[in-house]
Order: structure tokens, then sequence, then C-alpha cells
């Protein structure tokens, strides 16, 4: 018969940094760029969490930390003209809804601030019903409603990303070849680093308010920095030229990541 010593060390063994892969995963992401992805490239992957899970836990972790913090919410609200070409402008949903007329009911304010709303597109018949009620529901609760829709989408939208990014990254290292999965493999571990870079330097933030700043300027130099480093890790070319392709890897990211961003967006409102 096992005692009661037994099993409570069998259950909190994974959080004992001795017998865990956690704590040396964890570890080895936040400080050593490159190192996992080098790692489990030679086989050695017994001491480590599997990229993909430790992927998902921290995506997971990162967008509930966000949903949590984050209440402000901004709209792209599209008017299209009869005349001309559309016109578009960035509001807060509090700003477009604090300010209702006199004797004007919510939903009477929310009829008025959407009157604009048009779309002339592909499909009108089933989109401009879509975006019209979309934006009453939208203006209703202040953006609630997008901004938990847009935060349940936006994981499996960047899990989808990454495999483009990938694309973009063999034709950068098309010479000397390299296999698709170490292209995808890198970016796993570099987006499951920022997801935690991100949360601890936001723990450390609220832990020590007087240092936020400094806390976020160091994110800011270390996150591209990491990226870097990685790259050399993994690939092994200098830096000019690894800093080159960090550069054109960052302008396909930006252009790319907006795309879906603004994709993720347009659907979250879409299905609300």
């Amino acid at each position: 018969m096992h005692s009661l010593w037994h099993f409570t060390q069998a259950a909190t063994e994974d959080l004992t940094p001795a017998d865990s892969r956690v704590w040396r995963t964890l570890a080895a992401l936040l400080f050593k760029p490159g190192r996992l992805t080098r790692e489990f490239l030679r086989g050695r992957r017994a001491s480590y969490l599997p990229p993909v899970r430790l992927y998902l836990v921290l995506s997971v972790a990162f967008f509930l930390w966000a949903s949590a913090t984050q209440s402000r919410i901004e709209v792209l609200q599209v008017r299209m003209p009869d005349k001309g070409g559309a016109t578009a402008k960035v509001v807060t949903l509090a700003d477009a809804t604090k300010t209702p007329l006199p004797g004007e009911s919510s939903e009477q304010h929310a009829a008025h601030t959407c009157e604009g709303v048009n779309y002339d597109g592909p499909w009108r018949e089933r989109l401009q019903p879509a975006a019209h009620r979309a934006c009453l529901r939208i203006v209703a609760d202040q953006g609630r409603s997008l901004r938990d829709s847009f935060l349940h989408n936006v994981p499996r939208a960047m899990f989808a990303f990454l495999p483009l990014l990938a694309g973009a990254m063999m034709l950068m290292y098309w010479r000397p070849r390299h296999y698709y999965v170490e292209h995808l493999l890198l970016l796993v571990h570099a987006h499951a680093f920022v997801f935690l870079a991100l949360m601890v330097g936001w723990a450390l933030a609220k832990a020590l308010p007087f240092a936020s700043g400094w806390i976020t300027f160091a994110l800011t130099l270390y996150i591209p920095w990491y990226m870097f480093r990685s790259m050399r890790v993994v690939y092994g070319q200098g830096r000019w030229l690894t800093g080159t392709k960090l550069v054109a890897l960052s302008f396909f990211y930006l252009v790319s990541g907006a795309v879906m961003l603004g994709l993720t967006t347009v659907y979250s409102a879409l299905t609300l």
C-alpha cells in the first residue's frame, strides 16, 4: 500500500525543479534563445515539453490574461458614400455611446450610430444585415461582445498564421536548404516566448509599478534581440545576413499580421 506522502510526491513531481521538464523548458525559453529549437532538431526532446503543447498552454494563458485585463477596445467604423471612395475612422466604443441625444434610448442611440454602416461588396444580401446587427450589438454593450469574440478567435487565427510565416522563412533560407518543420518549430517557440515574456513583464510591472516604464523598455529591446539570436543559433549564419533576414521577416510579419488581425476582427463581428 502506498503512503499519502507517495501520492503527494507523485502528484507534485511536475512542479519541482529537480524532477520536472516544466521549469527547465520555461527557463530555456526565456533566457536561451534558439536553445529549445536546436535541441529538438538534434533529437534531444526528453528533457523538454513538446513545442505544440507549450505553445497552446502559453497562448491560452496569454489570451485569458488579455481578456481579464484589457477593457478598452477600438473598432473601425466604415462609411460608404454613394460617390467616391470609402472613408473610415477609428473610434472607441465608449466615445460612440457616451453622448446620446436628449430623450434618446440606448436602442435608438445604437440605431443612430450604426445608420451609416453600409456594405456594397460581394454577398451583400448576407453580409449587410450581419454587419448592421453586429454594429448594433457592439454599440449597445460598448464593445464587450466584440472583445470577447475577438479574443476567442485570435488564438486559432495565430495558430493558422504560423505555417504562413514558416513558408516565408523557407524563401529566405532556401540555400543551404532547411526543412519546413525547422522554420515552423522556431516560430512556435518564438511565439511561445513572446506570450510568456509579456505575461512576466506585466506581472513585474504590477509588482514594481515604479519600474513599469523600464520593464516595457527592456521588453521592447529584448524581444527583437531574442528573435535575432534564435535565428543565429538555429541557422548558424552571420550577424549581417541574419539581421537582414530578420528585417525582411518583420516587414512580412507586420503586413500579413495586420491583414490576419483585420480579418479576425471582421469575422468576430459578423459572427456575434
